[in-house]
């Protein structure tokens, strides 16, 4: 299945490890990303995943709900958590608590029969795994409240994800879903965006009332136009 932007994400159930969901009802009213990994005990896997682990607050206060999927069963996921928590120092920091009884933040799905990666288009031919099949790719997936696809990034095996930057984007477009603005290149949370051109000059003072500043450039066409961050 061929996904474009603003597309309805597909639904689907799965057994992850924490128990059998339908994808849509575990969403509800939040955003979510589903991101995939080529396999279970991996080295480029279990540092995303612990990258994830620590970002929790900050998915969190978007509205957030992460979940991962690796073409591996329920109970390899559950031994590999072990691991990812040990890498995070997630055992660590919970004083008292023993190996294996800190609850791991999000689930992850089972797709050892790969069919949420045929579904979903997710499957790299370049990455065989052990059993000659090929491995799902680092695929990236945010979508929002009315279950719509508004981000997909695909990467390859060996270069691991930068959840920074999965969080930049999700706060533009946030921000730009309420607001008449666009982001620009490298722009983070709080800085000056650029008004949209579909906004006349007329509205401005009303729906920029922090102003708007003009950029000069060669063709005298006045397209590019900053102000500060709408709150």
């Amino acid at each position: 299945m061929a996904l474009n932007l603003g597309d309805p994400f597909p639904n689907f159930t799965a057994d992850t490890t924490i128990g059998s969901i339908d994808f849509h009802q575990w969403m509800g009213d939040s955003w979510a990303i589903l991101f995939s990994h080529p396999a279970d005990y991996t080295p480029v896997c279990t540092t995303e995943l612990a990258a994830v682990s620590k970002l929790i607050p900050e998915f969190a206060k978007r509205n957030i709900k992460p979940i991962a999927l690796s073409c591996d069963s329920v109970a390899s996921h559950r031994g590999w958590i072990e691991d990812i928590k040990a890498y995070s120092g997630q055992q660590q920091e919970s004083s008292g608590v023993a190996d294996g009884d800190t609850e791991f933040p999000f689930p992850i799905i089972d797709d050892a029969k790969r069919e949420l990666a045929v579904k979903l288009n997710m499957l790299d031919r370049d990455e065989i795994g052990a059993a000659g099949l090929p491995l799902t790719c680092r695929a990236v997936f945010v979508i929002d409240p009315s279950k719509k696809l508004r981000l997909l990034i695909l990467y390859p095996a060996t270069t691991g994800r930068n959840f920074c930057e999965i969080l930049r984007t999700i706060d533009s477009m946030q921000l730009t879903d309420n607001r008449k603005v666009a982001t620009p290149a490298d722009w983070r949370q709080g800085e000056a965006c650029m008004v949209l051109p579909t906004v006349k000059d007329e509205q401005l003072a009303e729906l920029f009332p922090a102003g708007v500043t003009t950029v000069s450039l060669p063709s005298g066409k006045g397209y590019l136009r900053r102000t500060e961050c709408p709150q």
